[in-house]
């Protein structure tokens, strides 16, 4: 398979699930949700550079992070993205609606593919938590969760290789 083929995604994650995926070789169990740089977010941000629209993408992986967090409330009150590099072939795109960058994928990220990892730093989790709270919410229009999710979107995801996973779990 050529290096084009393949599409990097963002997919959202805790870490009871980068637990899971050090011990199994796999995130999750079954179809992954994730977000990637699509043609329909290519075209909402048509003066948007490559690396802009990947942001965008891992922003929005971020926030799927929160609601993961949301139900379940015993994981650590961190977000984590895992970036993996996946064939082109394997999305199926979820969304046609203009900016969407949400996409699934039919089988679990195997570890494999992950080309690294990005959690909160420990300095997050009071703001994560709050948000995680309130994510709900603010994806249907609430301002004042809003602020709230964008006071933890302030924290930047720390960077991780995949040789690191065994210390982040």
């Amino acid at each position: 398979m050529a290096i084009t083929d393949l599409v990097r995604v963002y997919v959202p994650a805790t870490v009871p699930m980068l637990a899971a995926l050090r011990q199994s070789g796999q995130l999750g169990d079954s179809a992954a949700e994730a977000h990637a740089v699509t043609p329909a977010l290519r075209e909402w941000y048509a003066e948007g550079d490559e690396e802009e629209l990947e942001y965008v993408a891992f922003t929005r992986a971020a926030q799927g992070a929160l609601r993961l967090l949301r139900h379940d409330p015993s994981a650590p009150r961190r977000r984590v993205v895992v970036s993996a590099d996946v064939p082109a072939s394997a999305l199926v795109r979820e969304d046609t609606e203009l900016g969407s960058s949400s996409v699934r994928l039919p089988a679990p990220i195997r570890l494999t593919e992950v080309a690294s990892i990005h959690l909160d730093g420990a300095d997050a989790a009071e703001a994560v938590a709050a948000a995680a709270d309130v994510v709900e919410e603010a994806l249907a229009g609430d301002p004042d969760a809003q602020f709230t999710v964008d006071s933890a979107e302030d924290h930047e995801l720390e960077w991780y290789a995949v040789s690191e996973l065994d210390e982040l779990t």
